[in-house]
């Protein structure tokens, strides 16, 4: 269990967590992320933010009620809500003293040998500055995630988060998403569902567990358990928390018995 161990973290934080159901942005949501990621940062901790909520933010930027469908509209849209999003951060986490950078990704940059290598140095050097690299992929370009929602090279961006972690070498991998972890069955349905606090291993009956994803969110459970495995088998650990509080992080890190916790297989 990582405890005082843990030095580099990567948290993801989805969409439902940054947007009013994709009305725009949830100023509450993204101040308490902000300062409890500047917090972690000025405690010691390397911090690399993975951030979905382009799209979703965008759209409440341009006043649509609903998510775009055509791929034309939801680059376009994607564009515009990276963006704010950015300014969003960049206002929130410097307010808390704290410096973000941007990094956009598409399936090349960690596929091929050289420029993985470029984006290696790039990581270790905004690590070693002392800024927080936020990470999401480069939506207006890449059609991956947001035709299909599924996975290919780089997919959603719970995968994403987890093929950063595995990059980076980080010690924690955190998924805030909007429920407090992997249950037996879907609790908004099921009054007898129970949280699983440990996982050492996914198997195909926890994958049967899992179910889809919300309106604005491309990612539901089944992601997070592939970026379990991901994460898993590159000797990462994972937790999977509630992102409306993002103060959970603080416990996780003192080993409490927060959302569900995912140990690696292999060692780094």
């Amino acid at each position: 269990m990582l405890q005082s161990g843990c030095r580099r973290i990567v948290v993801k934080v989805g969409t439902s967590t940054l947007t009013h159901e994709g009305r725009g942005a949830n100023l509450r949501s993204l101040d308490r992320l902000a300062r409890t990621l500047s917090d972690l940062r000025h405690a010691g901790h390397e911090i690399i933010l993975v951030s979905s909520g382009a799209i979703g933010i965008g759209a409440g930027r341009l006043g649509m009620e609903e998510r775009p469908v055509a791929l034309r509209e939801k680059q376009a849209v994607a564009a515009v809500g990276q963006c704010e999003l950015m300014h969003l951060y960049d206002k929130f986490f410097g307010e808390y003293g704290q410096t973000v950078g941007q990094i956009l990704l598409s399936g090349d940059d960690v596929d091929d040998p050289h420029r993985a290598e470029n984006l290696r140095a790039t990581f270790d050097t905004l690590l070693r500055l002392g800024v927080v690299p936020v990470v999401n992929e480069n939506d207006s370009v890449s059609h991956a995630e947001i035709e299909t929602g599924h996975h290919k090279v780089l997919g959603d961006n719970d995968t994403l988060s987890a093929i950063v972690a595995v990059f980076c070498e980080a010690d924690l991998l955190v998924l805030l998403t909007d429920i407090d972890g992997l249950y037996t069955a879907n609790p908004a349905d099921h009054d007898d569902a129970v949280r699983i606090p440990l996982v050492t291993e996914i198997t195909p009956e926890l994958m049967a567990m899992a179910g889809g994803g919300g309106q604005w969110g491309t990612g539901g459970m089944t992601t997070k358990l592939t970026a379990a495995q991901e994460a898993m088998a590159g000797g990462v650990e994972m937790v999977i928390a509630l992102g409306a509080d993002p103060g959970c992080l603080y416990d996780i890190l003192e080993g409490r018995d927060v959302g569900t916790r995912f140990l690696p297989t292999t060692r780094k």
